[in-house]
């Protein structure tokens, strides 16, 4: 295989995360599964939150195979079985099998997004050492981004051209990113070993203890590990309440606003928020990012939080549909850049050498929040409809209030201090780990 530039690879990790982005376009779906089959909200939260938790257990065990197997052997399977997963939801759909649904969109079709998802950050880190918020930021934006070409260009195409055969609309979906995603992946490639960009800066220091297996798990165990994790489970659970419902939201709430609406026309406006609002995910991503470079990656968590508070309690009574569509975009843009800037959070608490191990590790809080968000809006909605906006809302922003209060619990100085401390707990074995910096 001959060498890419590292420019090309950075944009082909970005195509891959354009593709597997698409599952946050799910409420697209989500009203035409309801509407066609009588499935319930629940029913459909179940679907989700498989989907997002089979992505990140997926994901988890990704990160520990990635140096073993690298990220073209990785990044195919994932290609495959995300494939596969649509094609068996078509078949699902087509008997009408809820079961098979959730075998093959959620867990065969997420755990292919879990390897898909994880091989591109971490092989953009490595190949961006000098630029790794920059890089991170573009490649995690693709993941973002896809949900807005997905709903604004090739399901509503679908949509028409099969006049709405679900069915046939997945198996299609199934074909067309195979024929994506199996080409891009044969082309990722991990750079070569001591890879220094020109004129950049060199390769920090790694420790020599970071070879030893014990590393990984004693980090993972670490004070800073957990309070991260915690940290990046509550912000998740509160942009993925969000996003799996979006659409059936805004339409509850527009129905509300001029209840003579015809249901085609609030359909239409749900697609639009999903476009939109996954731009708003696309470019959170790049945005936050950066700052994250700039003022570090504890402050940017605690104004994502802290501010996400604030716009969770006027959605808890806001009925003016432009004004809730606007709010809903800023939730994307706050849930987008918590994903970037964790793989460079990652690096600098615990090095670059075993990122792909603890950052898929910290992929299991996406898991847990994808089941936890979308189920409670679902039971929500379910149960109490009148009032399911309110409700969710305020759950939305308690579970930003403790992540916030974590926050404070993650200490800047600390983080910055991290790696001796990490260095300490190794001592314990014997391993000389001398930093070197």
């Amino acid at each position: 295989m001959f060498a890419v530039p590292r420019t090309v690879i950075v944009l082909l990790c970005t195509g891959l995360q354009l593709c597997f982005g698409t599952v946050y376009a799910w409420s697209f779906f989500q009203t035409m599964l309801v509407r066609q089959l009588g499935w319930s909200n629940t029913d459909t939260a179940i679907a989700f939150g498989i989907t997002i938790f089979s992505l990140g257990i997926a994901a988890a065990w990704a990160g520990m195979a990635l140096p073993r197997l690298g990220p073209r052997k990785l990044a195919l399977a994932g290609s495959v079985l995300f494939s596969l997963g649509y094609l068996l939801a078509a078949l699902a759909l087509e008997y009408n099998n809820l079961l098979l649904f959730y075998l093959g969109y959620g867990v065969v079709g997420g755990t292919g997004i879990g390897f898909g998802y994880v091989t591109p950050v971490a092989t953009a880190a490595k190949w961006f050492p000098d630029k790794k918020g920059l890089a991170t930021g573009i490649v995690v934006m693709g993941f973002g981004v896809g949900a807005f070409l997905f709903s604004r260009l090739l399901a509503p195409f679908l949509v028409v051209q099969t006049e709405e055969d679900l069915p046939q609309i997945f198996m299609w979906l199934g074909i067309i990113f195979a024929a994506i995603l199996i080409p891009f992946s044969l082309f990722i490639s991990d750079p070569p070993k001591n890879f220094a960009p020109a004129g950049g800066a060199p390769p920090a220091s790694e420790p020599v203890g970071a070879d030893h297996p014990r590393f990984v798990r004693r980090c993972l165990r670490s004070r800073e590990f957990i309070l991260i994790w915690l940290i990046f489970f509550f912000n998740i659970s509160a942009g993925i309440s969000v996003i799996s419902f979006q659409s059936s939201l805004l339409q509850d709430v527009w129905g509300l606003a001029d209840p003579t609406l015809d249901p085609l026309i609030l359909a239409e406006y749900g697609a639009m928020l999903i476009a939109v609002s996954s731009l708003f995910n696309g470019l959170g991503r790049l945005f936050w990012g950066l700052l994250s470079d700039h003022i570090g990656r504890v402050t940017v968590f605690r104004i994502l939080l802290a501010s996400q508070m604030v716009v969770f309690a006027i959605l808890m009574t806001e009925r003016d549909p432009w004004i809730f569509s606007a709010l809903v975009c800023y939730i994307l843009l706050c849930f987008g850049g918590g994903f970037a800037t964790m793989p460079s959070f990652i690096v600098d608490v615990f090095g670059s050498k075993n990122m792909s191990a603890i950052y898929g590790a910290m992929l299991t809080a996406w898991a847990a929040a994808g089941i936890v968000g979308p189920l409670y809006v679902g039971y929500y909605k379910d149960v109490y409809p009148d009032r399911a906006v309110i409700y969710c809302f305020l759950i939305g922003m308690l579970i930003l209030g403790l992540g916030l209060i974590f926050s404070f619990l993650l200490d800047a100085e600390r983080i910055r201090l991290a790696r001796p401390t990490v260095e300490g707990t190794l001592r314990q074995y014997n391993i000389p780990v001398p930093w070197g910096y």
